[in-house]
């Protein structure tokens, strides 16, 4: 039920809490979700580091904060398949499939950044 006086400051108080709950959620509770954050944990110092432009340095970064977005998505739409239910339905399992598929193009989309920035400038 929403809080009668859900408008103003109180309401992104309130959105923030939720905001953290969800973090400290998919941290606790998703394997990929961690790892994809130590990636980025290590790869974000790199894109404030390395001698680029500041679109490419936006780009890597964006690429990073990407993954995360997805992953995070991806997370949701299996905790509401799994909620519904337990038992295996076609619909369900494509959910899951397509919201992986997403994690997957976004991890190549910022591989593909990463490589299209760097490899020029540190291996050629």
């Amino acid at each position: 039920m929403k809080p009668e006086n859900n408008h103003g400051i109180k309401r992104v108080i309130r959105a923030a809490g939720f905001s953290l709950q969800g973090l400290k959620s998919a941290w606790r509770d998703e394997a990929a979700f961690r790892q994809e954050l130590v990636l980025a944990a290590i790869m974000l110092p790199i894109a404030l580091y390395v001698d680029i432009s500041i679109v490419e340095r936006l780009i890597l970064i964006f690429g990073i904060f990407l993954v995360l977005i997805v992953e995070l998505l991806n997370s949701a739409i299996e905790a509401v398949v799994d909620r519904f239910g337990s038992e295996i339905h076609p619909l369900s399992g494509q959910a899951k499939d397509i919201a992986s598929a997403a994690v997957m193009l976004s991890l190549i989309f910022c591989g593909i950044c990463w490589a299209a920035i760097l490899v020029p400038k540190y291996l050629m």
